[in-house]
């Protein structure tokens, strides 16, 4: 599994070459670092999976000596190491560039996130095409642009202020029972992510 990982990078390292120094300008613009975070770990993570799309990939896939169930494990172990690579480096870009250090709960809040967006982003990709998810996010990027601001005014200004109230929240208890409830649900789009690539016919 772990050359399957290994594999993942590789093939990515032209995207990492070109979003992480990406990122970085996004810091040194004075940028939010989480939206930054999310983003980007979210874009190289499903230019990953989209790369593996063909049929012929995942014919080639199955032919070696790998399990489907090792295949798709390997994309969400995969998907943490794309998460730790753009948090590590926000937190050097950060560090250099405005010499103060990201606190523990940015890092959890990106981290959290991005595996809630890929926990229900990765069954939807086994099941369907690229081209169904692409248009599908261009019309929820529709709603939210043009339809949510009629409904809930100032929408962004809202979702700042939730962001920093969860930030600013003192209880640790409330952030284990968050982690926790996390990791059950990417354990959960994990197995059935297994399921879904198990029935599939290439």
């Amino acid at each position: 599994m772990f050359n399957l990982i290994r594999k993942d990078i590789l093939l990515q390292k032209t995207t990492l070459l070109i979003l992480l120094p990406m990122l970085i300008v996004y810091l040194f613009l004075e940028n939010s670092i989480i939206y930054g975070g999310i983003l980007f770990s979210i874009a190289i993570i499903m230019n990953a999976f989209s790369v593996d799309e063909k049929s012929s990939i995942h014919m080639l896939l199955n032919s070696l000596p790998y399990t489907r169930k090792e295949i798709v494990s390997s994309k969400y172990m995969g998907a943490l190491v794309f998460i730790g690579m753009v948090v590590f480096t926000i937190f050097v870009g950060n560090a250099l560039i405005h010499q103060e250090l990201m606190i523990w709960k940015d890092i959890l809040f990106i981290v959290g996130l991005v595996m809630v967006a890929i926990s229900l982003l990765f069954p939807f990709s086994y099941k369907f095409k690229s081209q169904y998810m692409f248009i599908g996010g261009l019309v929820l990027l529709v709603i939210y642009l043009a339809v949510i601001p009629l409904i809930i005014p100032n929408v962004n200004d809202q979702i700042r202020g939730f962001v920093h109230e969860v930030l600013t929240l003192p209880t640790t208890q409330f952030y284990l029972f968050i982690g926790l409830s996390v990791i059950v649900l990417y354990a959960c789009s994990w197995l059935l992510s297994i399921r879904i690539y198990g029935k599939k016919v290439f």
